[in-house]
């Protein structure tokens, strides 16, 4: 079953492996002999996602990027095997839906004319407020 990420993206199962660990946490003496807990790894170098993303993916991965190009996801959050398996898989989802959004470019703004005039105007004001502080009679 491939992984989901956006209606029109999907990923290919075979970049993700995962392995079944034991958890600790709650379950009694089921947490000791039952590996609920899932290690997703993804292979990001192998991935069909353009380089720009990828970056941003590196970026967002953090210390979840190990061995150059793959990212480790834990889940240990649920008792079920299979519920700790979907939420890895929605968590490395989110992640690269994420990297795939290309940030909006800052467009350069100028102060208006009317906002440089009051800027003046209150060091102005400031600067006789301070003047009148000092006992002289010096204000233009």
């Amino acid at each position: 079953m491939p992984l989901v990420i956006t209606p029109t993206f999907s990923l290919d199962d075979a970049l993700v492996t995962e392995r079944f660990v034991r958890a600790s946490g709650p379950g009694g003496q089921n947490v000791n002999k039952v590996a609920t807990a899932v290690e997703l790894r993804f292979d990001l170098g192998a991935a069909p996602i353009d380089d720009a993303a990828k970056v941003r993916l590196r970026v967002l991965a953090g210390s979840r990027l190990v061995d150059g190009d793959v990212i480790v996801i834990d889940a240990r959050e649920h008792r079920l095997q299979s519920k700790n398996r979907e939420a890895a898989r929605a968590r490395l989802a989110s992640l690269i839906r994420a990297a795939l959004v290309r940030p909006k470019r800052r467009t350069k703004t100028r102060p208006t004319a009317a906002s440089k005039a009051r800027r003046i105007e209150g060091k102005v004001r400031r600067a006789r407020v301070k003047a009148g502080r000092s006992g002289r009679i010096d204000t233009e």
